[in-house]
């Protein structure tokens, strides 16, 4: 068995316009031919991507958000629909290839092809909700990929941590009724979508299983250090997933303008290296990161790089964290005493 698989295809850079965005062919096209030129390379397993059909996208989102898809896409303006989210005529297919490939790899990791995967997909997904896109997203990779592996592969316990800066207020909105999907969103405060208050914590069946960590902004390696010892580690030991899925975006990047924390290159590395170790301590190594957001091209390709290499290294020992008082007050202060209570975090 391969370690490590990857889904790259180039039909993802379809999906296009003609005006400069930040959601762009670009964040990929430079990112591939530096990544096979990566050592790492050859260790790899490739995937490509066979789309899903509107039947099997229907599983996550509403029939009436496909039918508008489909209308929004063949109008002559591409902002028609949404004035941040583009819609070509190109762009229903790839989005489809999209889902699809996610869908290819996670089925990889469970038949045992690879042990950790990373999609490196675009359009992003963790800002489409059941019935809406947004923030550049189309359809929801990672719900509908988690979706998949309830139904084909009868887990019911997944984690998805979503480390984008961004909210994943869609993975939220369609997963918040349910206990066999835990959601973890750290993200910074008041930046779009200007959701994920800590309080959100699920409804029905799924009250608990719905955690956001907000953080202020100028936040670095050493608070995400923090909460990853602190508060991921301690929800994985209580909850056991059977997978973990990561929506990992690198827009919290020191270098991304989009945002206002300061992750370094090499912490995106770190989160790696402890997400590897929390998945061989509870579900045999199974790890599926799915790309969203980065919008520094160069910043993007060296932390998704180092990721890379990250997954791909010999694995020893768990790093070590880093204590950070900063990041220690707001989780004391924002996170509801019922949740701290229910997956034993001791802070």
């Amino acid at each position: 068995m391969t370690d490590v698989g990857i889904l790259v295809d180039n039909r993802f850079l379809d999906h296009k316009i003609d005006v400069p965005v930040k959601e762009c062919p670009e964040r990929l096209r430079n990112l591939y031919p530096l990544l096979k030129q990566r050592p790492c390379y050859e260790q790899i397993k490739v995937f490509s991507a066979t789309p899903l059909d509107e039947d099997e996208i229907a599983a996550v989102h509403s029939r009436i958000y496909l039918d508008q898809v489909r209308e929004h896409a063949v109008k002559e303006n591409p902002f028609s629909y949404d004035k941040d989210t583009y819609l070509t005529a190109d762009t229903p297919y790839v989005a489809q290839l999209v889902a699809g490939g996610c869908r290819r790899l996670a089925d990889a990791i469970m038949d045992q092809e690879v042990r950790r995967g990373f999609a490196l997909v675009r359009p992003p997904g963790h800002h489409a909700e059941i019935g809406r896109g947004m923030g550049f997203c189309i359809y929801n990779n990672i719900a509908l990929t988690a979706k998949h592996l309830l139904e084909r592969h009868g887990l019911n316990r997944i984690l998805i941590l979503d480390y984008d800066v961004h909210h994943g207020n869609g993975t939220q909105d369609i997963f918040y009724q349910t206990s066999q999907v835990l959601t973890l969103s750290i993200h910074e405060r008041d930046l779009f979508p200007f959701t994920g208050q800590a309080r959100e914590t699920g409804d029905d069946a799924g009250v608990g299983h719905n955690i956001n960590v907000p953080i202020p902004s100028h936040f670095g390696d050493k608070e995400y250090s923090y909460i990853l010892g602190n508060l991921v580690q301690d929800v994985i030991e209580n909850y056991l997933p059977q997978i973990i899925l990561v929506s990992a975006g690198f827009d919290a990047h020191k270098d991304d303008t989009i945002s206002h924390t300061e992750i370094s290159t090499q912490g995106f590395a770190f989160f790696i290296q402890a997400l590897r170790a929390f998945a061989e301590s509870c579900c045999d190594g199974r790890l599926m990161l799915i790309l969203e957001g980065g919008y520094n091209i160069n910043a993007l390709a060296d932390s998704v790089l180092a990721t890379m290499d990250a997954l791909t290294a010999p694995q020893n020992k768990p790093p070590g964290f880093i204590y950070a008082p900063r990041a220690q007050k707001v989780m004391e202060t924002e996170l509801p005493s019922d949740l701290r209570r229910r997956w034993n975090l001791g802070f």
